[in-house]
């Protein structure tokens, strides 16, 4: 038997805008994270069971569809490793992390079970291997990813990334908390980041403009976030969400969170994910972050995670 995790992720600043080639910094949220333990079996080669009963799913491999995303990781990892009749198993996947809620369930869990496999055969892949599968796998998740959720889950740390570019690690001067709340709402990524891209085509001059602006925000937070001005990253938040809500992206209750915890203290605030729904972040000083985690519940947000950057 062999066991592998994965973290969740927050995009800090930059979602959306950098599928269009802008920056975007990324943190891993270890709070929460994807388990996959897979199990010898007593059958045919090539048989593998997949059990994952937080998404109600239990099948053979091989009743799935090869573009089943759980599927399709399974069957590259064996692709990858030459192994054309791998050995019996099952796979059993579990998460604490929400569904289609901006925290990167989907790359978690395909980081996670690509690595319990190769460990299972006894040929553990690399960081960049695994990068690489996981990514394919997202493009099966959210039709045309930046490539980003992936990246920060497989290497776990803060980086500052940019499509088609090595991602650079990112030094934090200074540790901050953030709190995120949950809206409850799900939010497939691949269906904010189609609608996107349909208004993006029909008003690119548009798109464009808050793209940069974006870009502009993020060279700003990862500058603050090396110099430990923490402090700055609150009005680079605030900024963010605004843009965000000029792209259509925001919602009812997520404009109602991030203002329940400015209210309650926090410095700064804005939408993670995709949007629409999903989960939002608050920058907060350590030690009111209970307070603003009360005030997100008591404004509708269904759960909520204290996390800290470091």
């Amino acid at each position: 038997m062999t066991t592998a995790s994965a973290p969740g992720k927050i995009i800090l600043f930059g979602e959306h805008a950098v599928v269009y080639g802008r920056p975007a910094l990324a943190m891993p949220v270890t709070q929460v994270q994807a388990t996959a333990t897979v199990i010898k079996r007593v059958a045919l080669p090539g048989d593998i069971q997949i059990e994952a009963p937080d998404v109600g799913l239990s099948a053979n491999v091989n009743a799935l569809p090869r573009d089943h995303p759980l599927a399709a990781v399974i069957h590259s990892v064996f692709s990858a490793l030459g192994i054309d009749r791998p050995p019996a198993c099952t796979v059993h996947i579990e998460s604490t992390i929400p569904v289609a809620s901006g925290l990167g369930s989907g790359a978690a869990v395909s980081v996670a079970v690509i690595r319990a496999l190769s460990s299972f055969v006894e040929r553990p892949l690399s960081d960049q291997q695994v990068n690489s599968l996981a990514f394919e796998a997202e493009r099966l998740y959210h039709g045309a990813p930046s490539g980003i959720d992936n990246t920060v889950i497989t290497y776990a740390r803060p980086i500052f990334f940019i499509k088609g570019q090595p991602f650079e690690p990112v030094r934090v001067a200074w540790p901050f908390t953030i709190v995120i709340g949950d809206t409850g709402i799900p939010s497939p990524t691949k269906e904010t980041v189609a609608e996107v891209r349909r208004k993006w085509q029909a008003d690119t001059e548009r798109y464009e403009k808050i793209f940069d602006q974006i870009a502009v925000v993020v060279h700003e937070a990862r500058q603050s976030i090396k110099a430990g001005n923490v402090s700055a990253l609150g009005p680079l938040m605030d900024e963010n969400q605004a843009l965000l809500r000029d792209m259509g992206v925001s919602s009812v209750e997520l404009d109602r969170l991030t203002e329940a915890t400015r209210k309650s203290g926090a410095m700064g605030a804005k939408l993670s994910g995709g949007g629409r729904g999903g989960n939002m972040i608050a920058l907060v000083e350590k030690e009111k972050a209970a307070v603003v985690a009360e005030a997100l519940i008591n404004a509708g947000a269904k759960r909520t995670i204290i996390t800290q950057i470091r």
